[in-house]
């Protein structure tokens, strides 16, 4: 226990140096808990439609639990507010249950089972990919923990020859529908009970062993089939919309290039290493050996998930969250497992190799670990202020009530914005998720300046591109340029504004606001910022 806690503070302690980053897409998600706990229902703001603009129920279930109970999007403690401090604490919960799972395993397999837990937290506190999600807002935490918890059952159960019992069929496809709760690509997981039971089954175990993987399956499927039929009772969708609006390819051989560059990121020295010594306790007869498979079957279907995953514009590898915590238990039972029972040769070998390639392959990550930390992706802050606040200037200044605004940035904004907000990403906004679907750009633009409408409009770079929203179009759509950003923009629809004097005001202001906005971004993006709340300006109050 103390290997664990000293193991928690170490991750903790690194995630500390990100300060108060929480990346935007988890803000979208802190939107709905809001709406929810405020008996909305699943909205993402008022006055919207249901739409399931979110991929981890689990996750937003422990966001309105903790607005439920004061501990959420309330209040600020000592400068830091509870939009920060909550899920960050979740992200330390999380850690610490993730390293007890692997103190479960450990004790189970090897002697000295402290080691195995200091070394897996080194592993995980030294590889910025595993820290920047676990505290980033998203679901990353939870979805780790309950992969190392299934490695963990599956250990135990094979360790103690119970793996045809019910209460572990039972227990791991409820792991596996926790997981598949907290992220789409977590259900994956239900195939690593049948699969273990697969590599253990012989012809006297044959009916015991397919009565346990007929349990593992029926815990998990009927739960989840209840859920798919909530879901498209509320939603008229058997997938969450933002698998839609992300159109996922159908998996092939080509998609697994994405599983390269996450083991390129790792080192291949290491990962050499580390096929080297789990290779060799699988190769000798004892504990390691027997229970290995439990941990190894849920990091290969995590890695495989993985792959077939469009590649993820947000740096770091952020789905990759469960394969490190799972990668560094398997190494570490290993590792300790050749160096309780092998040669004292093998026992250097394999330390010599293993510590040789942990530090090539840090070495290797350190300039993108600090280009993160410096630059970590797309703050809430920033959009919040950006478009949240922005544009209820603009509201205000042009005296426009009822007004809606267009944005690809959408979790800051909703927590921000007094406008109606519609989403250019397609998260929360089912007709342009389906345009992205089908790469049908026109629909996609004759639902915004046909049905849309809305009074403003922010596009740049690739949201000028792929849509097509350029400016000859928006002209021609009837909208006028506040403020120019490269090739796109904030726009107004023209006809919304009744005194062109109030225009010609508002373009001064954004002229002289709006730069020193995009500046400090660039210059501080981790930059502080109070708690998010509708109605956000840009006032020195709600700054600080």
């Amino acid at each position: 226990m103390a290997a664990v806690l000293l193991g928690t503070v170490l991750i903790a302690v690194r995630g500390s140096q990100l300060g108060r980053w929480v990346v935007d897409d988890a803000a979208i998600t802190f939107a709905y808990a809001r709406s929810i706990d405020e008996g909305l229902g699943p909205v993402q703001q008022a006055g919207s439609p249901p739409v399931e603009g979110y991929s981890n129920p689990a996750w937003l279930a422990l966001l309105v639990l903790g607005r439920r109970l004061g501990l959420f999007d309330h209040r600020t403690y000592f400068g830091v507010p509870d939009q920060v401090l909550y899920p960050k604490g979740l992200g330390v919960l999380c850690a610490l249950g993730t390293l007890m799972a692997v103190a479960c395993v450990a004790r189970q397999l090897v002697t000295n089972s402290w080691a195995v837990v200091l070394f897996c937290s080194a592993f995980l506190a030294g590889n910025m990919s595993f820290v920047a999600w676990m505290f980033s807002g998203l679901e990353n935490p939870l979805y780790a923990l309950l992969a190392t918890l299934l490695a963990a059952v599956l250990t135990r159960a094979l360790l103690n020859d119970r793996l045809t019992a019910t209460g572990t069929a039972v227990v791991t496809g409820l792991v596996a529908l926790a997981a598949a709760l907290t992220r789409p690509d977590g259900a994956v997981l239900a195939a690593a009970y049948p699969m273990v039971v697969l590599l253990r089954v012989n012809r006297m175990t044959l009916r015991p062993s397919a009565r346990a993987a007929g349990c593992a399956l029926a815990a998990f499927v009927v739960p989840y089939a209840a859920f798919l039929v909530w879901r498209y009772a509320v939603f008229a969708r058997l997938v969450p919309n933002t698998a839609l609006a992300k159109a996922q390819d159908t998996p092939t051989w080509e998609s697994f290039s994405g599983t390269g560059s996450l083991l390129s990121f790792a080192g291949w020295t290491a990962v050499l290493a580390g096929a080297l010594v789990t290779g060799a306790a699988l190769g000798r007869s004892g504990p390691a050996r027997t229970a290995l498979p439990g941990v190894l079957v849920p990091l290969v279907l995590a890695l495989a998930a993985f792959g077939v995953l469009n590649p993820d514009w947000m740096r770091m590898f952020r789905f990759a969250t469960p394969v490190w915590a799972l990668a560094s238990l398997t190494v570490g039972v290993a590792l300790l497992d050749q160096v309780e029972r092998g040669s004292l040769r093998a026992r250097v070998v394999a330390c010599v190799t293993v510590g040789t390639a942990l530090l090539v392959s840090w070495g290797g990550q350190r300039e993108r670990a600090a280009s993160f930390q410096a630059h970590p992706t797309l703050p809430v802050c920033h959009v919040a202020y950006r478009y949240g606040a922005v544009f209820n200037e603009y509201a205000q200044r042009l005296k426009l009530t009822n007004a809606s605004v267009l944005v690809p940035d959408l979790g800051g904004t909703l927590l921000t914005s007094n406008l109606a907000v519609r989403d250019l990403a397609g998260l929360t906004e089912p007709t342009i998720a389906e345009a992205y679907a089908d790469k049908d750009m026109p629909a996609l633009r004759r639902h915004v300046f046909e049905t849309l409408r809305p009074t403003f409009i922010h596009t740049h770079g690739h949201w000028v591109t792929t849509p097509g929203l350029t400016v000859p179009r928006l002209v021609a759509a009837g909208y006028v340029r506040i403020y120019p950003e490269g090739t796109g923009g904030d726009w107004v629809r023209a006809a919304a504004v009744s005194d062109p004097r109030q225009l010609a005001s508002t373009r001064s202001w954004a002229a002289r606001e709006v730069p020193k906005l995009l500046s400090q971004y660039k210059t501080n993006p981790n930059e502080t910022c109070g708690q998010l709340h509708p109605g956000l300006t840009l006032g020195a109050a709600d700054r600080y």
